[in-house]
């Protein structure tokens, strides 16, 4: 999902250049075209009826973009920006095919135009897939909420139980997208990696950071709660991975993925040694402190917690998770083979990955997973 992600938006900037330019690329007489000139190659056609669609996309183009790069700034809901977006991107799509079919010169031709509408039907189709398909999906498999328990300074688990079915089938590591108290067609969905492993049973555990919007409310979600789950996403799942040991480096609540890929480890007997690096600001936001120091106590886990706000007794490490963090904790053997899974704030994976990069980490060896693309 990354790299769609960052294709997306790579893609969308290339976009948008090439169409804000091209009107200006073409060079010919203005007007009706020649009875003889079947193919317009001699006159360009100026019919309101074909270049008017075009004027329409090429206008709000720029606007899309202009608000998506600027989303951040805006205060809007998330959830209700990305349904927009969509629905922007779609009427532009239509109005875009409308003029290249209309206006083309050669993308008229009968396999370029099926070409255009091809691609034009696949856009649609993702659409319907998010906002009808999937939500029809969702309403087969339902959820109901188990509990929900603050485990830390403003960290909440929150555990789902499967309606009437035989629950998600996932990796350890990976992320889906939560409904709590709505239904299957509302847009106000986020996403959470699963802190839970398969082998703890059909139940889902998450946990989640007061953040804004639906994290605010997570003290107030009572026991049997509707919810409606759609997943798994992501590829943060180093167990299939053949590399000798596994580095986990998380900040704050980007031990949720970290705590469901130890669980399955444990399950599986793993003998593969496995060191996380644990990084928060107070001793207050660790989760599972007690069952991680029962991992590290019984010789499946090495556990390096740091904290940039340490108290006084604190015998950890203190500061930020830095290149010389990283060197310590790992020798060049175990930075030149093990896997390393990343997943934290936006600044301290930027940060760590380029750490690991620049000490010969080959980027084969390092997972990741962003949920914002600032």
């Amino acid at each position: 999902m990354d790299v769609t992600m960052r294709w997306h938006r790579v893609l969308a900037r290339v976009a948008l250049v090439l169409v804000l330019v091209h009107p200006f690329l073409y060079r010919g007489i203005r007007g009706p075209a020649y009875p003889w000139d079947t193919t317009r190659q001699l006159t360009l056609s100026w019919e309101p009826e074909a270049i008017l669609p075009g004027a329409v996309a090429w206008l709000l183009l720029p606007t899309l973009v202009g608000l998506a790069l600027s989303r951040a700034g805006l205060g809007k809901k998330y959830q209700n920006w990305r349904l927009g977006h969509g629905v922007m991107a779609m009427v532009i799509c239509v109005f875009a095919i409308w003029h290249v079919l209309a206006a083309g010169r050669y993308s008229a031709d009968p396999v370029l135009s099926y070409l255009w509408l091809a691609l034009g039907g696949i856009a649609g189709l993702c659409l319907l897939r998010v906002y009808l398909l999937a939500p029809l999906a969702r309403l087969r498999r339902p959820w109901r909420v188990a509990r929900t328990a603050k485990v830390a300074e403003r960290t909440w688990e929150l555990v789902l139980a499967p309606d009437g079915h035989e629950g998600l089938t996932y990796e350890a590591g990976q992320f889906a997208w939560l409904q709590v108290g709505h239904g299957p067609f509302s847009v106000d969905d986020n996403p959470f990696s699963i802190a839970s492993a398969p082998s703890d049973g059909p139940e889902l555990r998450f946990v989640i950071k007061e953040l804004g919007d639906f994290t605010r409310s997570l003290g107030q979600i009572s026991a049997g709660a509707r919810a409606f789950v759609d997943g798994p996403f992501g590829h943060l799942t180093p167990i299939e991975c053949d590399a000798p040991g596994i580095a986990m480096i998380a900040g704050g609540v980007g031990i949720a993925p970290m705590l469901g890929i130890l669980n399955e480890l444990r399950a599986r007997n793993d003998p593969r040694p496995v060191t996380l690096v644990y990084g928060n600001r107070a001793a207050s936001q660790i989760v599972d402190g007690d069952r991680l120091a029962a991992m590290e106590q019984a010789g499946h886990l090495r556990l390096v917690h740091v904290l940039s706000e340490p108290p006084q007794d604190w015998t950890g490490e203190v500061g930020l998770i830095d290149s010389d963090l990283l060197r310590r904790t790992f020798d060049d053997d175990q930075r030149s083979t093990w896997v390393f899974v990343l997943c934290g704030p936006p600044k301290m994976l930027s940060a760590v990955r380029k750490d690991l990069l620049a000490m010969k980490v080959s980027a084969r060896q390092i997972l990741s997973e962003a949920f914002v693309y600032d």
